[in-house]
């Protein structure tokens, strides 16, 4: 420990990681931005759920700026007029968030759907 408190080797794995992380919080900081004025002239024209934005979104966050990018890439390939949509969440990561600290665009995107009261009038 040095006299600060301070274990210099957490400080330099700490710096290396924000390093590492960069590219991933420019790309949500820009689809933040696109998020936030450029889409809402668009409207809600997604032909999925989530949203093309919303998706790129969460696969940065969860993923990381290279794998993220590739599977927001390959969603907007797939976002076409002959295409019918649907649901289509990002693929489980390797990454786990403590249950208050789960990242917005998450929670956003994968709902909590109530039972159908139907269905257990029914049984």
């Amino acid at each position: 420990m040095s006299r600060s408190g301070t274990d210099p080797g957490r400080a330099v794995q700490r710096v290396a990681s924000f390093v590492w992380n960069i590219p991933r919080y420019v790309l949500i900081g820009l689809l933040v931005a696109y998020r936030k004025t450029i889409s809402p002239l668009y409207g809600p024209v997604c032909r999925f759920f989530p949203s093309c934005s919303a998706y790129a979104l969460e696969a940065v966050t969860v993923h990381g700026a290279v794998r993220g990018t590739w599977l927001a890439a390959r969603r907007l390939v797939r976002c076409h007029p002959w295409n019918d949509g649907g649901v289509d969440h990002v693929p489980h990561g390797d990454r786990n968030w403590d249950h208050n600290k789960v990242p917005r665009i998450i929670v956003l995107n994968h709902p909590v759907i109530p039972a159908d009261e139907d269905s257990r009038e029914a049984a």
